[in-house]
């Protein structure tokens, strides 16, 4: 996971093609208007286009975070860059005893529409997904 595409990485779910990047003005209004009500205080972001969602990429108190919307403007999910340290205890022991050794590449914090709190790790170029509680859920291979 590169923190200049967060996002693209979050894919959410099931969704394997890559985000093409846009000009703001090729964004639907909806979005837009979503995006600047939940994020007053950003004002440089960058678009992408994943199949009919849209995700904004951007710096937030110098955090770097991902938010996607459907075209209609509706919230689908968000991702934000963490500490390794602000992983949940139980994620970070699964890495002790399955990867001893290994380091935690980059670490982030993914929110669903449904308010669902997920973490994710990057260890040599495959990510590691937990829960909230950093119960192991699932790797992939990093697409970056």
């Amino acid at each position: 996971m590169k923190k200049t595409s967060l996002l693209g990485l979050l894919v959410f779910g099931a969704v394997s093609m890559q985000a093409q990047k846009v000009d703001e003005s090729a964004v639907p209004t909806a979005v837009k208007t979503s995006f600047q009500k939940a994020y007053p205080a950003v004002k440089t972001v960058k678009w992408e286009k994943e199949k009919s969602n849209y995700e904004a990429n951007f710096k937030e108190g110098g955090v770097e975070e991902s938010v996607a919307y459907e075209a209609s403007g509706k919230f689908i999910s968000s991702e934000k860059v963490t500490e390794v340290s602000a992983l949940p205890g139980a994620a970070i022991d699964y890495f002790a005893k399955n990867l001893p050794g290994k380091k935690i590449k980059e670490a982030s914090e993914i929110k669903d529409a449904n308010g669902v709190i997920t973490y994710e790790a990057e260890v040599n170029e495959v990510d590691y997904t937990f829960d909230a509680s950093g119960k192991y859920l699932k790797q992939e291979a990093d697409e970056d």
